[in-house]
């Protein structure tokens, strides 16, 4: 017997709306059926895997010192979703990682949990050429807001 994949990550939050448009709206998953288990919460799907569940919390949890790291999805278009993220203006580092065989893309949700976008080494000549690099991460942080 050995596990075949990651089946969902459980994820408590006291910004239930605020994860959920993340989620769907950012990272395009869709929100979908859930079970009532007599509480409010949301299951976010993926194909007909509903990967992503978000409970609601009093607080949310401090990220700064988690338990898990990140999770990670396997994903494609890496070049879409570095413009639809600098549209979004949402920070995000870019990692090729020939050597492992992947193209990592790294951002926080709005909880600031680590997600990992893992694209096929392949798609590394999709990128800007400043995205290129490989050994180091190279960050986009979004332009300030000017205040007004």
């Amino acid at each position: 017997m050995s596990l075949v994949w990651l089946d969902h990550v459980n994820i408590r939050t006291a910004r239930l709306e605020e994860l959920r448009r993340f989620y769907t709206e950012v990272l395009g998953l869709e929100d979908g059926q859930r079970p009532d288990f007599g509480f409010d919460g949301a299951w976010l799907y993926l194909g007909d895997k509903a990967c992503v569940h978000l409970v609601p919390a009093e607080e949310s949890p401090a990220a700064r010192d988690p338990g898990i790291e990140h999770f990670a999805f396997r994903s494609l278009g890496a070049a879409g979703m570095v413009r639809k993220l600098q549209r979004s203006g949402i920070a995000f580092n870019v990692l090729p990682r020939r050597e492992l065989g992947v193209l990592q893309i790294n951002l926080y949700d709005p909880d600031g949990n680590h997600i990992e976008l893992a694209y096929p080494p392949r798609e590394i000549a999709t990128l800007p050429k400043k995205y290129r690099t490989e050994g180091k991460p190279v960050a986009y942080e979004p332009p300030r807001q000017r205040a007004a």
